[in-house]
């Protein structure tokens, strides 16, 4: 690490910057900002105007935090009794207006982490202890509850809430204004209030993210076994199984499922409306 005193640092006259904090070269520290003793700021990173960093944070390379995030303050936790817990963000983040991240509780492991590549909008919130993948994607608005955990490549519409401890598997999309209170399988497409309701595959991210036709499909046909068809969950995931041997997203599904501690999203649309029919 570079001391602050590089001259490819830049900081501005009316940002307080701790003198033991790390700042690395190229890091772009604006106006009113603050960093804290225990703060860690990678290479060629940018902080603008109004942002606070507090506890312990380490920050990685090129990332951006727009004006007024707040990243390392105290979890919103009533037990936490000011215990040295963590932030942990990887390279080439985005944090845009008013993000809030909170450092971890020492009963959920001490740390919140942050992968890198990912793109968090206006006054989103990650709570403490949560775990956020890769190339991610946050809409205006979204809220973590603690011990949530986001995988690769997924997409929270505009002011979904994430019940604490859910878990929403890689390449998955919610709608927005969806409220999840259960985990979100992999792949999937998910939107609602109380209940919120499965809508079928994630086939335009998929497709973005390179997924063949036949990849697609395949997902299609063990969503068919494990959403639409009397098998149980149980059942569904054998028959998945036995008919995707040697499939890679078959072994990512069954992953997520059988780790999940919360039961998964799984009434559909279809179901819904045959219900509210009857």
């Amino acid at each position: 690490m570079n001391s602050m005193a590089e001259s490819d640092i830049f900081v501005h006259a009316s940002a307080s910057v701790h003198p033991k904090s790390r700042i690395d070269s190229g890091a772009w520290i604006g106006p009113y900002s603050v960093i804290g003793e225990k703060v860690t700021i990678g290479k060629k990173t940018k902080i603008d105007s109004h942002v606070t960093f507090s506890g312990i944070v380490e920050v990685g390379e090129e990332c951006h935090f727009s004006p007024f995030s707040s990243i390392g303050t105290e979890p919103q936790d009533i037990g936490y009794k000011d215990e040295e817990t963590v932030v942990r963000i990887g390279d080439r983040n985005f944090f845009r207006e008013f993000i809030t991240v909170h450092r971890g509780t020492v009963k959920g492991g001490g740390k919140t982490i942050i992968g890198n590549d990912n793109y968090f909008m206006a006054y989103s919130h990650v709570a403490h202890d949560c775990q956020v993948g890769n190339e991610t994607i946050f809409i205006n608005g979204v809220t973590l509850g603690g011990h949530v955990v986001v995988e690769d490549c997924a997409t929270l519409s505009a002011f979904t809430g994430v019940h604490q401890f859910c878990r929403i598997g890689k390449h998955a999309y919610i709608g927005g204004f969806s409220v999840i209170t259960h985990d979100v399988v992999p792949f999937s497409k998910v939107a609602g209030s109380r209940p919120v309701l499965f809508f079928g595959p994630n086939g335009i991210g998929l497709r973005r993210r390179g997924f063949t036709s036949e990849r697609i499909q395949a997902i299609k046909e063990m969503f068919k076994l494990l959403f639409h068809s009397d098998l149980n969950t149980t059942q569904a995931i054998e028959q998945i199984q036995t008919r995707f041997p040697q499939n890679p997203d078959q072994a990512e599904l069954v992953r997520f499922i059988q780790n999940s501690k919360r039961g998964i999203i799984k009434k559909s649309a279809e179901q819904w409306q045959i219900d509210l029919e009857s």
